[in-house]
């Protein structure tokens, strides 16, 4: 434990679940990872740390690393008693060393507020990409002839390690989900399935259902069936079963610069609609 005058920056434990709660939802500036999991669902897991005055916890921080070393800044919270740029030098210095050690090379963010905007471009972390979003609004459904040697069935739950093992696989390493994610997803979700070629489990898609219809949260091919209209096959099938459930439309994000996903879900009917997420990143190798 460190101390800093009356305060200590520590880690975060399992007795802490309801005061990281009370400030997640009861302070304003709070930036919270566009994720499946709950915040809290990350206690246990480094660097998870808290600044702490008295019985009080002031801030937090987490950012632990993905299934591929890079680790995206999960929660930061900072109570009104203190400003979030003293927070988050107080708890960064020491997440930047656990990550270190960690052999973690990139940490990124999306910032969704204007605050947390500005304290990330003033750390160092600079912009790369964009996510995009695009909408299927309810019209004429688009035409998939499915090839006869492959399956779509409902996912169950011991598909999970071959998922998680295709999730690998199928996407760099800034965009994988840990099996605990994909557990979570699959847990959330409206519609998941899986295709199948001769019994073995080539691509899959999690979508969860809101007030207007649905969202695509996840839609990936193995790398080795890329390009044979795999996705595509998916595609159609939860756009046709959210069509049955009387959706109005259906969302989904992609980076900016994934040509590939963006011809594919425009070619099933999608429009891009403005939306946009900026991704920021922070090299800690160059930053050093």
């Amino acid at each position: 434990m460190i101390q800093q005058v009356d305060t200590a920056v520590r880690l975060v434990n399992s007795s802490d679940k309801q005061k990281i709660a009370n400030l997640i939802h009861f302070e304003t500036n709070v930036h919270r990872h566009l994720d499946w999991l709950n915040p809290i669902d990350w206690i246990g897991k480094q660097p998870f740390l808290t600044i702490e005055k008295g019985h009080n916890l002031l801030a937090a921080l987490a950012c632990p690393p993905g299934p591929q070393g890079i680790a995206w800044i999960r929660l930061f919270a900072a109570a009104t008693v203190i400003s979030p740029e003293k927070a988050w030098k107080a708890l960064w210095n020491h997440a930047y060393e656990q990550l270190s050690n960690m052999m973690v090379t990139k940490v990124a963010v999306i910032p969704l507020h204007d605050w947390f905007h500005e304290l990330v471009i003033q750390n160092g972390f600079e912009p790369t990409i964009q996510v995009i979003t695009l909408l299927w609004k309810k019209q004429k459904l688009p035409l998939s002839k499915q090839d006869k040697d492959i399956t779509i069935r409902s996912m169950r739950h011991d598909d999970l390690d071959d998922v998680a093992s295709l999730d690998y696989r199928a996407f760099d390493p800034m965009w994988c989900n840990s099996q605990s994610s994909l557990e979570t997803a699959f847990s959330q979700a409206a519609i998941a399935t899986v295709v199948e070629l001769k019994g073995l489990l080539i691509g899959y898609q999690i979508s969860t259902s809101n007030q207007l219809g649905g969202h695509l949260a996840r839609l990936a091919v193995h790398p080795e069936f890329q390009g044979a209209g795999i996705g595509y096959s998916l595609l159609c099938d939860v756009l046709r079963e959210f069509d049955k459930r009387g959706a109005h439309q259906v969302s989904v994000n992609t980076q900016g610069d994934n040509f590939i996903s963006l011809g594919l879900y425009e070619k099933a009917g999608f429009e891009i609609t403005g939306e946009e997420y900026q991704v920021f990143e922070l090299n800690l190798t160059s930053s050093e």
